[in-house]
């Protein structure tokens, strides 16, 4: 079978968009999902040699420069535009994005498109690595923790030329797997935004499936193997056999080679996924509890309470002159919070329903997903809309621009968009939603469970350490918050 590059699909231009009338309805599906393909517009896009270069070129010139105005610009991460797109618009918008479009931004996301690159250029091509397959998820969450200890040790955040070492270091990362190993390995078994957003992914609005029945007829496999309109699944996807929006990036490789036009992209309700899994993957349910831990450190760290903490630490168990030991002893314990949690209320539903610690952490451990989600946007509304002014000034500064921080200094500005109180409504609403939807995805997962003898009491247990995490998030978030930057 030939496949070809996505560079060279865009240099083709007799790509035939697709017809959205001629599209195949799945006989099995009695009441359909709305496709959005049937619309001509976005079949049309989809369908485009255009997509999704048309973003990821542009996207990743942009992030060039913004690598060079972290090691050039100014050092004050409030005027330095590499920091404040970085660490409060992006960081904070990626997970409203995830939530919305699925991981659409790893479609456009200018490391994978940098391994496109590579991979077409000097790429070797062999197989991802079995140990990086079986351990994908631990991999992950590994890295995951080890670069938040590392932003919070070094305080990247505040210091734009930390921040573009971390910025190369990826970049280096993304340019060995792209030369070494076949399509985006990198993206599906280590990095961690893509954990993050395999993570987040599961309870997103969006999902792409195919119709198993036009598939089941099928003898190309074209949407895996690729063909001279688009390569083959670059995160390793079948689409027939798909059952998750985890590892879709919606870039629309199989939109564009399915030869019967059996792929569907439709809306669906929020968590809608996590509800109709009938066999939980501990792993998945490791890489959801440890990053629930993650986004609890990162509230807790920007309160004087932390603060607090660090300081009868240092005074009374650590006696060090070293802050990195300090936070690293406050570290371990804060993000294991949601584990312990966890692993509690799976023995105690194992007493109840008989079965192992193992199978109620992998069913509980999903629950935490909507949660974790909602408590991250809520962490970032904080961020977007108490900090908003600090992109627009640090833009006009980058312009050359006269504005209210080169006269001020920057110092004790109010940068925010809303008044803090219209924020902190903004954020126990997030949460509300958050708790609804992990309760009802606990309730759906309990009672949708065949070998669970007592749903009700799984649920029950379930539902205790849900509220815990939530009731621990409330106290956090009513507390006064630092500024990022």
């Amino acid at each position: 079978m030939t496949t070809t590059s996505h560079h060279e699909v865009l240099l083709d231009p007799r790509i035939p968009v697709r017809d959205p009338n001629h599209r195949q309805p799945d006989p099995d599906d009695e009441f359909p999902p709305p496709d959005l393909l049937a619309n001509r517009g976005v079949n049309r896009l989809l369908n485009s040699r255009w997509w999704p270069a048309a973003l990821q070129i542009p996207i990743l010139l942009f992030f060039v420069y913004l690598v060079y105005d972290l090691f050039a610009g100014p050092r004050d991460a409030d005027m330095n535009l590499g920091s404040a797109v970085m660490w409060i618009l992006w960081w904070s918008a990626l997970p409203i994005v995830l939530l919305l479009f699925g991981r659409v931004w790893c479609a456009v996301c200018p490391f994978g498109y940098l391994n496109d690159l590579v991979q077409k250029m000097v790429g070797r091509r062999h197989r991802a690595p079995a140990f990086l397959k079986r351990n994908a998820m631990w991999i992950m969450l590994g890295v995951f923790l080890v670069v938040t200890w590392f932003e919070h040790v070094t305080g990247i955040v505040e210091a734009p030329r930390a921040s573009g070492i971390m910025l190369l270091l990826f970049a280096a990362a993304t340019v060995a797997f792209g030369a070494l190993y076949e399509r985006r390995t990198w993206c599906r078994y280590v990095c961690p935004v893509g954990g993050l957003s395999s993570n987040y992914a599961r309870a997103g609005m969006l999902e792409l499936r195919a119709h198993r029945s036009t598939c089941s007829s099928c003898q190309t496999k074209a949407c895996f193997r690729g063909t001279a309109q688009a390569p083959g699944c670059p995160m390793f996807e079948f689409p027939r056999a798909m059952d998750t929006s985890a590892e879709c990036t919606l870039c629309a490789d199989c939109v564009k080679t399915c030869p019967s036009n059996a792929i569907r992209i439709s809306p669906r309700m929020p968590t809608s996924e996590l509800w109709t899994t009938l066999k939980p993957r501990f792993p998945v349910a490791g890489l959801a509890v440890g990053i629930m831990g993650i986004v609890l450190l990162e509230n807790a760290t920007m309160l004087p309470i932390w603060d607090d903490v660090m300081n009868v630490l240092h005074a009374d168990v650590t006696t060090t002159a070293n802050t990195a030991v300090d936070f690293s002893v406050a570290y371990l314990p804060t993000v294991a919070i949601p584990a312990v949690l966890v692993l509690l209320a799976a023995l105690l539903a194992g007493a109840i329903n008989g079965r192992t610690a193992k199978q109620n952490f992998s069913q509980f451990g999903y629950t935490m997903i909507p949660l974790c989600l909602g408590v991250h946007i809520a962490h970032a509304c904080f961020h977007l809309l108490g900090e908003g002014k600090a992109l627009w000034f640090s833009l006009l500064h980058a312009l050359g621009m006269a504005h209210p921080m080169s006269t001020a200094g920057g110092m004790d500005m109010n940068m925010g968009l809303v008044p803090p109180d219209a924020i902190k409504t903004v954020q126990y609403t997030l949460i509300a939603l958050a708790t609804a939807g992990a309760l009802y995805t606990a309730y759906r997962m309990a009672h949708g469970n065949r070998a669970d003898p007592r749903p009700g009491a799984t649920f029950a247990v379930n539902a205790v350490a849900i509220m815990l995490l939530v009731a621990l998030n409330c106290i956090l978030f009513a507390m006064p918050m630092a500024m990022e930057m």
